[in-house]
């Protein structure tokens, strides 16, 4: 009877986690989707190297977004969540958060044009002036997104994220795709005045602006500072919890991006290493369904991690929820690989040169899987208070990324970046694993795991070695593949399957 009682809470707990991943998830998943569909518009208006230009100045923001947060939104979740006095550590953070993103913004209007230099794009100085206030506007919407969050309103955090995102993606097709046709048939229009053809790529950058600026427009009304929750010992506390997750985030940053920045420069021998890392980045754009996976669950996952530790079920609910991760991660490989002829369209024509890339696909998408494999293992170290051992994984996971980038990519060009990333993630989950069981033990289904990884992998090879010339034919014999996991999984986990269903309906009738 007991068991069965574990079993329902565990079960209605997994509910309500996917509930939540569904709700905070849903936004960014549409949103990165709708900006996965801007790939072959980009494609298509520009040239590769442009693409590559937008690849490599993105990939730099992604470290400034990290630095300008400086780990404040998890401690806001750690600080916030166990405190009398909410409102107090959502304004301390906002007040560290606004100085400093008030000064970066300073920085960057004085040294724009020598960091345009430095990054090799002397006549784009707008480029940097408008992502650095970019990330600076992003750095101060994170906190009032996760106060959304933590007090469980995921309505409105889902109506503005898709503020955000929908008017980020309409600024590019406006700006990008209709100006240039109205000015096409029509070149005394008034868009003369509002589009200049020499911004080119840049015109992606603008649009990222003023969708960031707007969204932070909307959260005024939430915001409520006022000077006399500020506490100069409260945020020394903070600060002192965040900094390893600020060398956290930088590491990761490091495993996802660093190889945007190092490969234009460790590709001394090719004749347009920016054509190469175009290719790069475009054929990376395949693997954004495991990324998005990933960003939706951790979206739910963080303050569900912090509101249920107390309980004494919950290891066993952390070891089921990293079988099913896993499992949903497999389904999501094959079904990009078993379906990459289809899906290699998107990034272009056969002739556009961008198809060349899809081989380091694979690795892209299990670098992600065990990248997911290590967030979702690091409950650990924040349930107790250990950051600092975050800190080390990452950084180890960092010096093995840019280790291998820059031996290899001069031999293998961007096969090392996919080669890099998934060593990397895969080497930082083990050892994460294995310190965790010390600190703190769960014993996660390792076996049932391991199993549908290598059934994963073997159907995977299965599909490469059999390969058809009639391009439906493998398509459908792809899918009797696909098929033959479903039922792998139905047939391992048909008890639980049944119980997560019909749990709900079963304590009704009851």
């Amino acid at each position: 009877m007991y068991f069965v009682l574990i079993l329902g809470n565990t079960l209605s707990v997994l509910k309500k986690l996917a509930g939540e991943t569904v709700i905070y998830g849903v936004p960014s998943i549409i949103g990165r989707f709708l900006n996965w569909w801007l790939t072959p518009l980009y494609a298509w208006m520009f040239l590769p190297d442009e693409f590559g230009i937008l690849s490599n100045i993105l990939a730099y923001v992604a470290f400034l977004q990290v630095v300008l947060t400086y780990g404040m939104e998890t401690s806001y979740f750690r600080f916030a969540g166990r405190s009398e006095h909410p409102e107090k550590v959502f304004s301390t953070t906002m007040f560290s958060l606004g100085v400093t993103s008030l000064l970066f913004i300073v920085i960057i209007f004085g040294f724009s044009k020598n960091i345009s230099s430095w990054i090799s794009y002397e006549g784009h100085r707008n480029y940097i002036i408008w992502m650095g206030i970019t990330v600076a506007l992003d750095a101060l919407s994170a906190i009032p997104f996760a106060k959304l969050r933590l007090e469980s309103r995921p309505v409105r955090f889902a109506i503005l994220k898709t503020v955000n995102i929908a008017l980020s993606i309409a600024l590019n097709l406006f700006w990008i795709l209709l100006c240039p046709k109205i000015l096409l048939s029509n070149p005394h229009s008034i868009i003369r005045y509002i589009y200049n053809p020499n911004i080119g790529i840049g015109y992606a950058f603008l649009s990222y602006l003023v969708a960031s600026a707007v969204t932070l427009l909307l959260f005024l009304p939430d915001l409520g500072l006022k000077k006399s929750n500020f506490d100069g010992h409260l945020l020394k506390k903070m600060l002192k919890y965040g900094w390893p997750i600020l060398v956290i985030g930088i590491a990761g940053m490091v495993n996802l991006n660093i190889d945007k920045i190092l490969l234009p420069k460790l590709l001394v021998n090719s004749v347009n290493p920016i054509f190469e890392l175009g290719v790069y980045s475009a054929s990376g754009k395949l693997a954004i369904l495991m990324a998005l996976f990933i960003q939706a669950f951790r979206f739910s996952f963080e303050p569900f991690l912090f509101s249920h530790y107390k309980n004494e079920d919950s290891k066993k609910v952390y070891a089921v929820i990293m079988k099913y991760f896993v499992i949903l991660g497999l389904i999501i490989f094959l079904g990009v690989m078993f379906n990459m002829d289809i899906l290699k369209f998107f990034i272009g024509s056969t002739q556009s040169g961008y198809h060349e890339g899809i081989k380091v696909v694979p690795w892209l998408l299990m670098g992600n899987l065990f990248l997911g494999i290590f967030y979702t293992q690091s409950l650990w170290y924040k349930l107790t208070d250990q950051t600092y051992f975050g800190a080390r994984f990452a950084i180890i996971g960092a010096a093995i990324t840019i280790v291998l980038n820059i031996l290899f990519i001069p031999r293998f060009g961007y096969m090392a970046c996919g080669y890099a990333f998934f060593t990397a993630s895969l080497i930082m989950t083990v050892i994460s694993y294995f310190v965790g069981q010390k600190y703190f033990p769960v014993k996660y289904d390792l076996k049932q795991i391991g199993m549908y990884l290598i059934i994963a992998l073997i159907l995977y090879e299965i599909s490469k070695i059999l390969v058809f010339d009639h391009k439906i034919l493998q398509v459908g014999f792809n899918t009797i593949l696909f098929i033959v996991f479903f039922m792998v999984i139905w047939i391992k986990e048909k008890s639980d399957l049944k119980g997560l269903f019909n749990f709900r309906r079963k304590r009704i009738e009851e």
